[in-house]
């Protein structure tokens, strides 16, 4: 008896050791297209943009790379013992016995992250383990996966041996880990919320360590926090109960004006290209240019990631956004399917050009060129071949024109810290972006510039939604829930054990789109390093611009847009470990290989910036008083997470 307790209690520390090792993983999937509708441009279907029945992703092996930092073990990240993360894999379904370190598994297992995909896998492990400790014939399960995948034939154990006893074990730690996390869902969370819950606590104790290594550390810290995440803040109730009048916060900018709420701001009544279109002669690119022959030459490469939009700038009289849309258009025979007279959509897009804020140093055209081209490429990968219709395609490129049109050039908290006239209009929620699209569905009520006037009511209505839901996506804020959402969709079909993605439903569907436009709105550091370079120099200039307006405002100069001590080298570094890196990552994984050379130049450009940090002492070397821990501690919590009662379980982070 002492001797079977020995055994028990050998085979209980080698099970904890065992759980705080393993990873949940999954034999690494591909997407590609299965009997593809219809094939060819992108998304050649139904012209009503209602989804393929044969829009499927096939899942195939992916190689190994580096890791975002999302793929590190959940337990350093969280502090409760009922959040630690289960490291558990589906690979249990072939009764790991010798199973390799995290460091040996071979190339062809997959890391699962998102914690709703974890509990479907240790979820299955249960089951199969159980088919295994009851002998039980797989005949007999009145479960079908209908998905095609096949359930393995379980090993026999025999009651009592030590396989058995570790096995059941195993099987009950499993089950008692998918019941801890089950008890911490809310009813009014998604699974997508899980996720994102998670990678924001994970971001935040990355981010606390990249803070304290220097003060560049801390303002880089702190942008990323203000800029990418949508914290949602408690109210105050100290400050709800205050009598006393305090300093007012909001300040205004000056020559700021007042206008109607009803009237949408930035629409200008007079164009300079109003009589540019005359006869019935329309220019070959869409633009009037001395420099034609060299502008096509450069439209030859408008299908290749990494064309030199600065170039097609100068070589069409700055309207690159115009022969961007108009080429990419064209391409795919949209004009011609949609019945959109080619002088309406040069007008229409000469008029867009027009309201991007050419004095802006990086949101003008020539970005919203950049990221409609960026879209064109990313809708070509051979993956999403025929997956989209149509209309789908014709709503992201449009999406993709638009979504920064009359930008000021400012950021959204800033319009919110001016009580801007924007800011009231949208009630501090995506300010800009609900700006873009208001101007733009309103330019498309100009005279001769409706390019949807052929379209039947509810391909009209399906577009609007489409692109109203691509360029709210582009809000900064929404990054985290939006890889969240397309992580926990991508890795919960994977557990699924089809085989295929299926994009049978609008919301899987936008979903895509909607991380495609945001890979295109992100996708500067992926391009070859001299853009990247330039692109970084004009994104730091018009910071630098908002930052000057705050100092002349004697406001609080925003993180990164003071020109005395932003470092240019170490943001770059951490905006793409922490933000675009695990974006990319996961598209690569969606679209498996077709973006592999995307990201190895994403990982070439940010160890060349990486190369050009100069040394920076420790921010605790910096302090000007030893004694000033009050300021230290202010600091501190700008860029930590508020986790509220309604996210977490009292004082403890939420699970997972």
């Amino acid at each position: 008896m002492q001797a079977e307790q020995g055994s028990l209690g050998q085979l209980h520390k080698y099970h904890n050791r065992y759980l705080k090792s393993r990873r949940h993983t999954l034999a690494n999937v591909r997407f590609d297209v299965e009997n593809g509708g219809s094939g060819g441009g992108g998304g050649v279907g139904r012209a009503d943009g209602a989804a393929s029945p044969s829009a499927v992703l096939l899942l195939q092996n992916l190689p190994q790379r580096r890791e975002s930092f999302l793929y590190r073990s959940d337990s350093d990240f969280e502090v409760s013992p009922k959040s630690m993360s289960r490291h558990s894999s589906i690979a249990s379904e072939r009764l790991k016995e010798a199973e390799p370190p995290v460091l040996e598994r071979p190339h062809g297992e997959d890391l699962i992250v998102t914690p709703f995909a974890q509990i479907l896998a240790s979820l299955r492990s249960v089951r199969n383990n159980f088919l295994s400790l009851t002998n039980l014939p797989t005949n007999k399960s009145r479960r079908s996966s209908g998905t095609g995948s096949t359930t393995p034939q379980p090993r026999i154990f025999t009651p009592g041996d030590e396989a058995y006893m570790k096995l059941s074990l195993e099987t009950m730690e499993e089950l008692d880990w998918c019941l801890d996390q089950l008890e911490t869902i809310q009813t009014h969370r998604s699974v997508s919320d899980m996720a994102s819950l998670k990678f924001k606590r994970m971001l935040n104790k990355e981010l606390s360590h990249f803070s304290e290594s220097s003060k560049s550390g801390n303002q880089i810290s702190e942008y990323i926090c203000s800029t990418f995440l949508d914290k949602q803040q408690e109210l105050d109730l100290a400050a709800m109960e205050e009598r006393s009048p305090q300093r007012p916060t909001a300040a205004r900018v000056p020559g700021g004006r007042v206008v109607p709420m009803s009237h949408i701001s930035g629409v200008k009544r007079t164009l300079t290209h109003a009589n540019s279109l005359t006869g019935d002669a329309l220019p070959k690119y869409g633009v009037q240019t001395p420099h034609e022959p060299q502008l096509g030459q450069m439209l030859l490469d408008i299908d290749r990631w990494g064309v030199d939009i600065f170039r097609i700038g100068d070589l069409s009289m700055n309207k690159p956004l115009t022969v961007i849309a108009y080429a990419s258009f064209q391409s795919r025979d949209l004009l011609k399917t949609f019945m959109i007279p080619a002088k309406t959509f040069i007008t229409f897009m000469l008029t867009v050009e027009e309201h991007y804020v050419k004095d802006n140093p990086f949101h003008n055209s020539t970005h919203a060129a950049d990221v409609t081209q960026s879209t064109h490429v990313l809708l070509n990968t051979p993956a999403l071949e025929g997956v989209f219709t149509p209309l789908e395609t014709m709503a992201a490129l449009f999406a993709a024109t638009i979504h920064d049109v009359d930008h000021p050039g400012l950021t959204n908290q800033f319009l919110v810290n001016t009580s801007s006239e924007l800011a009231l209009m949208y009630n501090d929620e995506s300010v800009l972006e609900n700006h873009h699209l208001a101007v733009a569905f309103k330019l498309l009520q100009n005279e001769g510039c409706d390019i949807f006037l052929n379209l039947n009511k509810k391909q009209r209505q399906t577009l609007r939604k489409m692109a109203i839901d691509m360029v709210l996506s582009t809000d900064m804020s929404k990054h985290m829930s939006l890889l969240a959402d397309l992580k926990t969709m991508v890795e919960t079909k994977k557990v699924a054990g089809s085989g295929v993605l299926l994009l049978d439903n609008y919301t899987d569907r936008i979903q895509v789109l909607e991380n495609l436009v945001h890979c295109a709105d992100l996708s500067n550091p992926t391009k070859p390093l001299p853009l990247y370079q330039r692109w970084v120099a004009l994104l730091m200039e018009e910071f630098f611009q908002q930052g000057d307006k705050e100092r002349e405002a004697n406001m609080d100069i925003s993180p990164m847009c003071d020109r005395h001590s932003a470092t240019v080298e170490k943001s770059q570094v951490g905006f793409i470990d922490y933000i675009v890196h695990p974006l990319w990552e996961t598209w690569a994984d969606l679209v498996h290989p077709d973006a592999q050379d995307i990201l190895d130049m994403l990982e070439e450009n940010r160890d060349w910036y990486q190369s050009m940090i100069p040394p920076s002492p420790p921010s605790s070397e910096q302090k000007d008083d030893e004694g000033d821990d009050s300021k230290g501690e202010r600091t501190h919590e700008d860029i930590r997470f508020q986790v509220t009662l309604e996210e977490g379980e009292g004082d403890e982070s939420s699970t997972m």
